[in-house]
């Protein structure tokens, strides 16, 4: 099994049909992912099933249909820790 850090990004907006992702990828590429997060201050949820998946979704695709349940997950986390989220 691949150990390498693996992370993505996701974006979305109530227009949207569902969350974008807007950046992806593993190892050098994950850390600048992170690093980029954390420099402008948007929440990480660690969730390596979920990073596994979202690494091989199409950077500018819409996550698919299986992974609407976990995303929504994320998203209502995010949502409930950062108040300033409408």
């Amino acid at each position: 099994m691949d150990k390498r850090k693996k992370a993505a990004a996701l974006k979305y907006d109530s227009g949207y049909e569902a969350p974008m992702v807007t950046a992806a990828g593993i190892g050098q590429i994950a850390d600048n992912i992170l690093k980029t997060a954390k420099e402008a201050k948007v929440p990480v949820v660690y969730d390596e099933e979920l990073a596994n998946l979202l690494v091989n979704v199409d950077v500018g695709g819409n996550i698919p249909v299986e992974l609407y349940d976990a995303v929504a997950k994320v998203i209502a986390y995010i949502v409930n820790i950062d108040g300033s989220i409408s």
